[in-house]
Formats: structure tokens, C-alpha cells, sequence
């Protein structure tokens, strides 16, 4: 799909490829996210269970919403597993118990991965491939895991 949006197709191309990746992240930590809400165990369970459901539903959100900032700029988006896993800057599992504390340390790092990854990405993808709009989205998407990682930061205190 030729997309005349005043990128050019080069740049288009490179913006999509840091796009996929950040998707592969988002669906990564939403798949471990499902997993502490549905495995949590301990005194705190129904309000962590609570707790992790609503940080789902919010990266269930960014999902659909960067897989469609894809298309819009005229890619494809990846949608498998196979791809997920070889495009994602997290650890698809890591060692934990199942009380609330270890999955929140686990999916604040994850948090904090991903928060790096898009900051590293705003300016380039605005200042480099000229594409502001995919730079502005990204800046948002940044900003609600911020506020997603301060949540789960102030349980650990």
C-alpha cells in the first residue's frame, strides 16, 4: 500500500520497523500482565487481581491502537507470536513467585523497558523520518506507561 502522507517510503519503512517492535513490547507485557491477574496469589489477591485487570484493558488498548498507527502510515502489522517474541525487547517469562510483589517488580521493569525504548524514539522518528505524528503518538503512549509504572512503583513502597 503506496501511502502519500509526506513520508517517503523509506522513511515510512523505518518508522513501521520501530512501530512492530513497540507493538511486540505492548502485546509481551500485556500477555504477562493477564498472567499476574490471573495467577496472583496471596492476602492482597482480589485487589491485585483488580489491579492488574485494569492494566490489561489499558495495554489491550495500545495494542490496537499502535498495530493501526502501522497501517495508517502503509505497513503491515506483525501479528503473531513467532513475531512478537523475535521483535520484543522484553522477556516473555521470568522467574517470580506468584505473590503480587514479584509480579509487580517484573512488570514495572518491563514498564520501564518500554518507556526507555519510546523515549530513544520520539525525537528520531520526528526529527529524522518527519513523521510528528507517529512522534506525538508514541509521547502519548510513553506518558500512560509512566502513569502505568508509578502505579505499580508505589505498591513496592
Amino acid at each position: 500500500m503506496d501511502a502519500k502522507i509526506g513520508i517517503t517510503a523509506e522513511h515510512r519503512q523505518a518508522v513501521s520497523e520501530q512501530l512492530a517492535k513497540l507493538l511486540a513490547d505492548e502485546y509481551v507485557l500485556y500477555t504477562k500482565t493477564r498472567n499476574a491477574h490471573w495467577n496472583v496469589e496471596g492476602i492482597d489477591f482480589l485487589a491485585k487481581h483488580k489491579f492488574f485487570e485494569e492494566q490489561y484493558n489499558q495495554l489491550d488498548e495500545f495494542i490496537d491502537s499502535v498495530a493501526e498507527r502501522i497501517r495508517k502510515i502503509g505497513h503491515y502489522a506483525p501479528a503473531t507470536l513467532k513475531n512478537f517474541l523475535a521483535l520484543t525487547h522484553l522477556t516473555e517469562y521470568s522467574e517470580r513467585h506468584n505473590d503480587s510483589l514479584g509480579y509487580i517488580k517484573d512488570l514495572l521493569a518491563d514498564h520501564e523497558t518500554v518507556i526507555e525504548f519510546i523515549r530513544g524514539n520520539i525525537n528520531p522518528i520526528a526529527n529524522d523520518y518527519g513523521d510528528a505524528g507517529t512522534s506525538d503518538f508514541i509521547t502519548g503512549i510513553m506518558e500512560t506507561h509512566e502513569e502505568m509504572a508509578w502505579f505499580l512503583r508505589a505498591h513496592i513502597k
